[in-house]
């Protein structure tokens, strides 16, 4: 399995690493380094990049033994009303820009995708947004950096809403529409899992929608209870929901970077993505020993008791 973490993640508990009150993108790299299993690190442009040399995080990446699986945008301050659907054409252009910037970054690293989730492209109250200007600006943005480098994965990260209250593509089905809309060959989907249980979707069903369009990109693996996107350790809210999700990757042959977006702001970062991979590793491994064929026996009975005794075993699997 190839893993990564939230890189901003590391930056809590810094008395933890060496006493120091503020980390630099360096030191979170190499702080990333420490955690057993970890293997790939995806960073913010251009927010990991302000005042830092690209060449020397390239360097620093290799020294402790990583690999870059992609970059993630961050359009930083001048974008409240928008990015690929603000209504200046000049901001517009301007977002365009740091996403192709992004782009040739990521490919001076090593990586291959580039994570697009626009964070005020939405609206917040009724008669507030033209949604078809809107619409028609991101599909147009999008399809520019797409055909500027054909070479890159491109991925669309939804959120149903924060910090806007309605995203204007907020859901798994509205983002499928909107890569088909687009219709570029190299832009996909990237999947959080709070993301999804803020919608009220079910997670396994989205990875399946979105495998069965042959769009799905990535994971970015988390859990919350359903209001806010609280990013806490995978499988601590959502069980069995967790369970699934994982089984149906397995199902659609996903081999994929997992990532974890998660917010340890109390917790060790390093412990706390450890036991993260702990976790995605048992329920992976109770999956192989139960075997797909056996859950699938299950599914088709549509019999919720013998879900539950599924239950009952995993948790007497790790009792024993």
């Amino acid at each position: 399995m190839k893993f990564s973490s939230r890189i901003n993640s590391f930056k809590s508990r810094p008395d933890l690493y060496g006493g120091q009150d503020k980390l630099t993108t360096l030191d979170l790299i190499k702080r990333m380094a420490t955690v057993k299993g970890l293997t790939h690190i995806e960073l913010n442009y251009p927010e990991h990049f302000i005042n830092q040399d690209v060449g020397q995080i390239k360097e620093t990446i290799a020294a402790v033994g990583l690999k870059v699986g992609g970059i993630a945008l961050r359009y930083q301050n001048d974008f409240a009303e928008g990015e690929f659907s603000n209504p200046e054409a000049a901001l517009r252009e301007k977002a365009v820009q740091i996403t192709l910037e992004a782009a040739e970054v990521c490919k001076i690293l090593g990586g291959n995708t580039v994570t697009l989730w626009f964070a005020n492209d939405g609206f917040d109250y009724p008669f507030q947004l033209d949604y078809t200007r809107a619409y028609d600006n991101v599909v147009a943005c999008l399809r520019r950096v797409t055909a500027e480098h054909p070479e890159m994965t491109f991925s669309f990260e939804y959120k149903p809403y924060e910090p806007r209250t309605f995203s204007l593509i907020g859901d798994v089905s509205s983002t499928l529409m909107l890569i088909d809309d687009v219709g570029a060959p190299n832009l996909g989907i990237t999947l959080d899992f709070c993301h999804m249980i803020m919608k009220k979707e079910n997670p396994a069903f989205s990875l399946f929608l979105s495998a069965r369009c042959n769009k799905l990109v990535g994971f970015h693996l988390n859990d919350g209870y359903g209001h806010f996107d609280d990013g806490l350790m995978l499988g601590s809210v959502h069980l069995m929901q967790t369970l699934e999700y994982i089984y149906y990757a397995k199902k659609v042959n996903f081999d994929g970077l997992v990532y974890f977006d998660t917010f340890p702001s109390r917790e060790n970062p390093v412990a706390e993505c450890e036991q993260n991979i702990r976790m995605y590793q048992l329920l992976a491994g109770y999956i192989d020993k139960l075997s797909i064929n056996e859950i699938e026996s299950i599914i088709q009975s549509q019999d919720a008791i013998r879900v539950q005794k599924m239950l009952l075993s995993l948790i007497a699997g790790n009792n024993e």
